[in-house]
Order: C-alpha cells, then structure tokens, then sequence
C-alpha cells in the first residue's frame, strides 16, 4: 500500500498509510491542511482562551468554559484513557502530531487579520474540543427556564413548553433493510442538523490501512469517524437521542479563612476547590475569573456572594446562590473515545455495537446495517440513574436524594415493515429524556418511506428535501374559525386555507404564514400571563438564549394553540389581531427572501474576501447567504426562530446516503465545501448541490483519485 494524500474532483481528502497511527497522524496533517482557522477557533473555544483574539463578544462563553473546568476534564480523561487503553492514547496523540506538523504550516487569512499565530495542541486537546462542542448539546441551562416557567405557570408549564429551545435538534436518519430496496441490501441515509458553522462542522474523509478502509463524516479536531461512517461491509448513523444526561445544583457556599465551602446533604460543610484564571480579551483589560468546584461539580453561575453580587441575607448559612453542574464526563473520568477505533475496525453491525458500549457524550440514537443482513437501533451513551427532579430543574445540593445511582441500560429497538426512523422524537430514548422533537418529522419520512415499496440510493433527495409543515395546522385551524374579518384579512385567510403547507423558498404564501405566525407568536409573548417570563434572572449571558420568552413561546405555538386552558389567553383574539396586522402590511416577495442561511463564523466576512458562491446573492454589503426552503417541522429542517426572526442558523450540516450494496454508490454533502480556506476552489463548491438537494459521488477507488504530492 502506498502511502499518501489523494483528493477527488470535490476536495474530498483521501488518505492511505501503513498503520492505523500513521493514518491517524495523515488526517491530523491534512485537517490542519484544509481547517487550520476552524482547528484553532476549536482549541481555544475549548480553553477558554477565544476572546484573546476574538473580543468581548465571546468573554462569556470563555468564562463558562473556565469555570466548568472543560480543559482540566479533557486532560483527567485523558490520563485515566492513557492508563486504560493506550492504544488509543497513543492513537490520538499521532493524531495530534499531525496536527501540529500542519500548523506550522498554516496560511489562513484570518490569522493575519486577527494577528494570530497558530499554537500547539496537547494530547487531550481533541477531548477538550469534543467536550466544548457538545457541552450545551444536551441543554442543561433548558432546566433553569423550566424552573421559572414552574414558578410562574405552575406544573404543566413544563409539558406545555416541552419543546425546542436554542439549543435544538432536527437531525434526521432511517434505515430501510433489504426487502424496502431496489438492491436487496441495507441504505441508511439521514442529515444531521446543527448550527450551520462556516467552515463546516463535519469533514468528509476517507481513511485507508490495512486494518480499515473507511468513509465518513469526520468532526475537526477529533480522529477518526465517530458519528456518521462506511466500512464497505458496516454503516453507522446518529442522530440526538434528547436525553438528559447533566444536572444542575443549587449550592450553598460561604467564605472561610480557608477558601470556600459548600453544605452538602448531610448537612456538613465542606471545602471546595478554588482558584483563579485570567480572561484575556482583546482590545480590552483581562477579567480575573473565580473558578470554585464542590463535591457536585463545577461552579457555572454564581458563587458565595450570590448570582448577582452580594448577599446580605446570607448569614452565617448561606443561601443558595451558585449553580454547580454535574456531567458524566467530570465524574468518571471517561469520554467515551475508547469507541473509536473500534468502530473504524467493524467489519459487521456486532461490532459496532460492542464499540458503542463505550460510548459517553453525547447520547445518541444509532442505526447500522450490514451487508450480510444485520441491522442496529439502540440508544449509545450514559445516562445516570437520579430522583426525577434532578432531570426537570435544579435541585438542592444540601438536601440528600439527589446523588447519582450507577447508570441506565442501553435501550434498543426494531424495525417496524424493514423501516426505522430516528428524528429526535419520543422512541427508544424515551425514558431518559424530558423533552423530544415533536413527532412531525419522524412520522413525515415513515409515511413517506411507505410510499414505494423499493427504494434506491438516488430516491433519497426526496425524503430529504421535504418541506411539508405538519405543525401548520393548529394555526389554519384558527384561522379557518374566524369570521368576520376585513377584506383584506379575510383574503389572506383564504389564501393560507387553501396553500399546500410547504415551506418552499420560491413559495410567497409559505411567506405569508410566517409573517402570520411570526405576528402571532408575539402577540402570545406579550400576554400578561406570561410578563413574569419576560426578564430572565441574573446568569450568565451564554446561557439567556434558553431563557428568552419569544423563542420558547414560537416553538411551544402549536402546543399553546391546542392546549386546553393556556392561561387565559384568547387565541381566537390572538390570532385574528396577527391575521389583521399582516393584512394591513402584506409581506412582498417570497419565503426564500426572508427564510435566509444565517451560519456562524468566527469572524464575519471582509469585503476583500470574494464570496464565492456560485453567484447567490445577499444583503447588502455582506457576501450572499442564500435563501433556503423548509422549517422547523419540515423534513428540510432549516430552523428559524418564529416571532424573532426568519433567518436560519441551523439546518442540514451534512446529507449522506450509505448504500450497503455498494459503497461507490453511497452519497454525501456538506453545506460549504471541503476546504476552511477562503478562496480555495473547494471552499464552497458544494454550496450550490447542498441548496438543490444534490450529492457527490462517495469516491473508494484510489485510483481515481489524484495525489497530492504538497503535504
């Protein structure tokens, strides 16, 4: 085998070498090569280092990260993974080498324009941008919202909200076994949905030793292919189970001579570990931060002095003023990383079972099938066993039956008609989670799924790029009671009655609704029974998006619609004072102008960077993010945020069609391109594909491929 670095038509990196750590240190190489700007975002996100180049802007989630104590989890878990498997140590530091070796090579414009010089990554550094990654995937600071929609609402506010927040899922996956496909053998396909990050939050890669030869969708910064891969005998998806797997602790602290000490459950108190780090911002003078640790966990918001300052009601007691967070990883010592190289090397779907045991965070629905007919559904990750509370709000440190008892067992499932459909929705994970996806989007691919009896790997677009909205009925229901209405109300009322429900980009009635929707939600917002929920509590300014009344209001509006008493809030009144406000000032043009990409970068684009989008045009002054079809509901999960803004943040970060039949005929895409790099020819040469529903071919053959001889 010869050792190298092949690219296909799209950029895609292809890597060959002798041993599973020389091909590790290959893709280290090459993700610097292709990532280096999105790689050291990465690593001082995880550190809490950002706001040195980046401003103000990311203090808070710096400090977040510092008081959470991320790095020093990546590091512990690190060591306790070198002691336990060092195979797998020795395997990311390869990976972590090449890393290194690619920065010292970086060139990336944006490193001059923020006067950043690449730095050095540690071992645990891939831990630590992992646990970065995901530490609000699991919404823990979803509790502190429930905690004051109880206070005010009552009990069922809980089940009335229990909806997405800002932290949202929409991912999509299904499996048709053989007897559902044109080839007789297994297809997984799916898109998993997240914020939509420029660079890409997933890298397509393709892996070649002589233990494995792998294709997938590889995350930067971490080795291997954890969530979405194609051995060519086994394939593997995931998507977010939605289960709550992080506490939260109200803590009593009080100062001593000594440091600081918190009252435990059995009503003694005990020294927490303290010290303080230095936040350095640039542009401005560094922030010294407090970061205290009890037995719980971590200190995120708060300390002895309360959320907001000083207490003078504290007393000698001590009253509960600090929030401690308490997650798996921090307690065991464990990530979870132990699964992957064992899922490179599966040869059938036992294997990646066996290689899912390991899995730690964050807990994952997975589908798998193989090409001798076995298939995979079951729950990957831990979630401990704990009072129920501890899974609503946040609970009392000094109050005992809140500890955690060892952990729950693997749910699994079947398959119903060689289907199954993982949407974030109430399934096998039901038991360990508290909120789910509403279940429009797993019942629209499983109606959709039954449709034909055969399926091919080039049917899938379909399923994909669907944008019927189920949840629009609530509201057409409304509207279809009203009478009564101006004459203008009362034709854009017939207009939504009689419109398809789908959320496509070129439609203007799709636009309609959501102005009508947008109105309505803010409307509800403003009602008094909510007022008490409209001025968040004194945390931390990265964790007020879960606090913010308009989104939970927009995304519980079907729930608010259809529950039985919502409060005293008068629908009817609600719904036709919005129909009458868009009426008098109709929207003009279609929902693809206002339903806008709106992805996440680091820095925003320059003038002097040429967007090189095919052409898409944009807003004025700012390179062109395209308009996109779908929502929330939809298939086609491209999320806004009714009542606050059409513009989307999250969608589809990667699409992939495995094909169990024959891996070159599987598919993928990804929103921008292979390369981080602006200015590159493959930065965003996908952009157009992504935007139609189109794939590119998943290239196996080296052969094909052309090598790159400049690494």
């Amino acid at each position: 085998m010869r050792t190298g670095t092949y690219r296909d038509a799209w950029g895609i990196p292809h890597l060959r070498a002798g041993s599973a750590r020389e091909l590790a240190r290959a893709q280290g190489r090459v993700t610097a090569r292709d990532r280096a700007w999105q790689l050291e975002v990465e690593r001082h996100r995880a550190q809490g280092t950002s706001a040195s180049f980046l401003g103000a802007r990311a203090l808070s989630w710096d400090v977040l990260v510092r008081r959470a104590r991320l790095a020093d989890t990546a590091a512990r878990c690190f060591a306790a993974l070198d002691g336990r498997d060092p195979e797998t140590a020795d395997w990311l530091r390869a990976y972590v080498d090449g890393v290194n070796e690619g920065l010292a090579r970086a060139d990336a414009p944006e490193f001059a324009r923020t006067a950043l010089a690449p730095g050095r990554w540690e071992p645990w550094t891939p831990l630590a941008v992992w646990l970065s990654t995901h530490i609000l995937f699991a919404g823990f600071p979803a509790k502190l919202w429930r905690e004051q929609a109880v206070r005010h609402l009552g009990a069922e506010a809980v089940g009335l909200f229990a909806a997405d927040g800002p932290g949202t899922s929409g991912s999509n996956g299904w499996l048709l076994a053989g007897e559902r496909t044109t080839t007789g053998h297994a297809l997984i396909a799916g898109d998993p949905h997240r914020f939509i990050e420029d660079p890409g939050v997933y890298q397509q890669i393709h892996l070649s030793c002589p233990e494995f030869d792998v294709v997938g969708l590889a995350v930067p910064g971490i080795p291997g292919i954890a969530h979405f891969g194609h051995t060519g005998t086994v394939a593997w998806a995931i998507t977010n189970a939605m289960a709550d797997y992080q506490d939260l602790y109200r803590e009593r602290l009080r100062r001593t001579g000594a440091g600081v000490e918190a009252l435990g459950p059995d009503g003694i108190w005990r020294r927490a570990h303290r010290h303080t780090e230095t936040v350095r911002i640039a542009g401005e003078e560094p922030v010294e931060v407090e970061v205290i640790e009890t037995e719980r966990g971590p200190v995120i918001a708060g300390g002895p002095e309360g959320l907001d300052g000083p207490d003078p009601a504290a007393g000698h007691l001590g009253t509960p003023t600090a929030l401690a967070l308490r997650h798996p990883p921090r307690v065991t010592g464990d990530l979870g990383f132990g699964a992957l190289l064992p899922l490179l090397r599966a040869r059938r779907v036992a294997d990646v079972d066996r290689a899912l045991d390991a899995w730690a965070e964050p807990v994952n629905v997975v589908l798998a099938a193989d090409t001798e007919g076995g298939l995979l559904h079951r729950v990957a990750g831990r979630v401990p066993v704990r009072a129920e509370a501890n899974r609503i709000r946040p609970v009392p440190a000094w109050e005992p039956g809140h500890e955690w008892r060892g952990r729950h067992e693997t749910p699994r499932a079947g398959f119903t008609d060689g289907i199954a459909v993982m949407a974030n929705q109430r399934g096998p994970a039901a038991p360990l989670g508290v909120e789910f996806a509403p279940p429009h989007r797993a019942d629209r691919i499983t109606a959709l799924l039954r449709q034909k009896d055969r399926w091919s790997p080039g049917d899938m677009a379909a399923i994909h790029m669907d944008t019927h909205l189920p949840s629009a009925a609530p509201l057409l229901g409304h509207l279809a009671a009203l009478a009564g209405l101006s004459p203008g109300a009362a034709a854009l009322r017939d207009r939504l009655l009689s419109w398809d429900r789908r959320m496509d980009a070129a439609g203007t009635d799709a636009a309609a609704y959501a102005a009508v929707r947008g109105a309505l939600v803010r409307r509800l917002a403003a009602h008094p029974a909510f007022a008490a929920l409209a001025e968040p509590p004194a945390y931390p300014e990265v964790l007020l998006p879960w606090l913010a009344l308009l989104p939970r209001v927009g995304y519980a509006l079907e729930h608010l619609l259809t529950a039985d008493d919502p409060y005293g809030v008068d629908r009817a009144a609600a719904v036709r004072a919005a129909v009458e406000e868009v009426a008098a000032a109709p929207p003009t043009g279609t929902w693809g102008d206002r339903h806008r990409l709106a992805p996440w970068r680091a820095l925003p684009p320059t003038p002097t960077v040429p967007y090189d989008g095919a052409g898409l045009s944009g807003e004025p002054g700012l390179p062109g993010d395209p308009g996109l079809s779908g929502d929330h509901d939809c298939v086609l999960c491209t999320s806004a945020v009714p009542g606050l803004t059409d513009l989307s943040a999250r969608g589809p970060a990667a699409r992939y069609v495995w094909d169990l039949a024959r891996r070159e005929d599987s598919r993928w895409v990804v929103p921008f391109g292979a390369s981080g790099v602006p200015g590159s020819p493959h930065h965003r040469d996908q952009l157009p594909l992504w935007l139609a529903g189109d794939l590119v071919p998943v290239v196996t053959d080296f052969d094909q491929l052309t090598e790159e001889t400049d690494v």
